[in-house]
């Protein structure tokens, strides 16, 4: 088992993870990049025109993966 970390971007906000998680390897620390973002963007997103957040996966050595998300709402020229 390896600790992975998982850093929180919320627009100008960050969260650093300093407790970790033990996963067996990168694919699960993604899956669970994955759920985590899926969660942060239906609850944060509402009533908001525009936002973007990231999940930033990393192990002892430094980053290995960000998931994001951009949320963007623009009026149309009719």
């Amino acid at each position: 088992m390896k600790r992975y970390y998982f850093d929180i971007r919320d627009g100008s906000h960050f969260i650093r993870d300093n407790e970790g998680a033990e996963l067996s390897n990168i694919e699960s620390a993604r899956e669970e990049a994955t759920t985590a973002l899926s969660e942060m963007a239906r609850e944060w997103v509402r009533g908001r025109p525009q936002h973007r957040m990231a999940v930033e996966v990393r192990d002892d050595h430094g980053p290995i993966l960000e998931a994001s998300f951009s949320f963007v709402i623009k009026a149309c020229a009719t």
